[in-house]
């Protein structure tokens, strides 16, 4: 009983340090950022509750339409 014990204390001990050493050959780091990189910008303005909420109705609206085209369909 007290081998099956020390067996699983050994295996939870091989565990923690297998992935302690595959993170810390995984990691690399932090990198500089490369002068060749892109970057994206975007610059909108915020939508309105009264934008977000007419935007929602629309999209329900599109998608129960195609709904009822597909249950048309079949």
């Amino acid at each position: 009983m007290n081998v099956l014990k020390n067996f699983e204390a050994l295996f939870v001990v091989t565990a923690a340090l297998t992935c302690g050493a595959a993170y810390a050959l995984t990691h690399t780091g932090a990198t500089a950022p490369d002068a060749n990189m892109q970057t994206v910008v975007v610059s909108a303005k915020r939508l309105t509750p009264e934008q977000k909420l007419q935007s929602v109705l629309e999209e329900r609206a599109t998608v129960m339409a195609a709904e009822a085209t597909k249950a048309n369909n079949i």
